[in-house]
């Protein structure tokens, strides 16, 4: 299984950790680590995640952040990599918004 990280959710992964890092130093770096780490899980779990909002979500392990993902042949490809504490209106924008692209 290939996994395609789009820009959209690269950008979500930047945003979370200058964030996490504004934080605490450091706490940044662990952000990062975590997220891949859950990201790189697909390679075996992909597909088995509940479907909201059109996407399949995985949730974090560690961070309150949920992954969006869809699967199309044999690649995996993140959409959006979002934090749970939003609105969930914002988060129903946001993906609706991807759709359009």
């Amino acid at each position: 299984m290939i996994i395609h990280i789009l820009d959209d959710a690269e950008q979500d992964l930047i945003d979370g950790f200058n964030f996490y890092d504004s934080q605490e130093s450091g706490l940044g770096d662990y952000f990062i680590d975590s997220l891949f780490s859950d990201i790189d899980s697909l390679h075996l779990y992909s597909g088995i995640h509940p479907i909201k909002f059109s996407y399949h979500r995985m949730l974090s392990q560690r961070f309150p952040f949920a992954i969006y993902y869809e699967i199309e042949e044999n690649t995996v490809k993140i959409w959006a990599v979002l934090d749970c504490r939003q609105n969930p209106v914002s988060t129903l924008k946001r993906l609706e918004n991807l759709e359009l692209r």
